[in-house]
């Protein structure tokens, strides 16, 4: 073999090797990107799960404050707001919402009875709040509306402003009671109510979880819906046979106590 065709040869092996070794490299230097990207991936993702992670512990919005009874509460039957004289032989146990077109309909036609009734000192009332209608039509006016209320008890004027709420009371499907700019502008109806501490109590929603516990105590007696009034334990609401009425009340709570 000529020495012009062994330097062929070489020459051609060597340019082989040298492709080699340069797709060794091209392939290891792939390899290594392929690597390179998963890693990042792989810490891309661990940062986004972190960020939520991070985001949802920090995030305390929706959390239920603690339980803050308004001012002269009792919770013997479930929270509840006390109206009258504590020495009234007999109490009317009233479940309301304030958004309840049937409630309305109550308060409208007994209220005057009741408020006569306590101011002899014959009859105490146990108001107890619930926020049915927000459950079955959407909104939040009637848990709005009670905190209001529970807000309008610490200044010592629950009553009045119970009453103004009900005169005020919106259709049912109308959520006006879910603004607090609403629930403070009709405080105005009420003399010394819409001060600084009532709006700052609404606004805050100071006693948003004391309603939620009172609505789970409706929920928890399974009672058939709101109004539900009961004179000394016992249902004399709602029954077709035998309705009451003002004339009827009075003389219940007139037998009652006697007894």
């Amino acid at each position: 073999m000529s020495e012009k065709n062994r330097e062929g040869k070489r020459s051609a092996r060597e340019r082989l090797a040298e492709e080699r070794d340069r797709q060794k490299a091209r392939e290891k230097q792939r390899r290594a990107l392929i690597v390179g990207a998963a890693v990042v991936g792989v810490l891309g993702l661990a940062a986004v799960v972190g960020l939520l992670a991070a985001n949802s512990g920090d995030d305390k919005s929706d959390a239920a404050g603690p339980v803050v009874a308004p001012e002269g509460t009792s919770d013997k039957d479930g929270p509840a707001i006390p109206v009258g004289k504590d020495s009234a032989k007999s109490t009317l146990t009233i479940w309301e919402d304030f958004r309840c077109p049937a409630c309305k309909g109550f308060e409208d036609g007994y209220r005057s009875t009741i408020h006569e009734l306590a101011d002899k000192g014959q009859l105490k009332i146990e108001y107890h709040l619930a926020t049915l209608i927000d459950g079955n039509m959407g909104g939040s006016g009637s848990k709005r509306a009670a905190n209001a209320a529970a807000c309008a008890q610490d200044a010592g004027k629950f009553l009045p402003y119970h009453d103004v709420l009900f005169k005020n009371q919106p259709a049912e499907t109308d959520d006006a009671f879910s603004k607090n700019s609403k629930l403070i502008e009709l405080a105005g109806q009420v003399d010394g109510l819409d001060g600084d501490s009532f709006k700052k109590c609404v606004e805050d929603g100071k006693h948003d979880s004391w309603v939620d516990k009172s609505n789970k105590a409706f929920q928890d007696a399974k009672l058939r819906g709101t109004p539900t009034v009961r004179l000394n334990g016992k249902d004399i609401f709602g029954d077709q046979n035998n309705p009451l009425s003002p004339q009827k009340l009075k003389q219940k709570v007139e037998e009652a106590n006697r007894n």
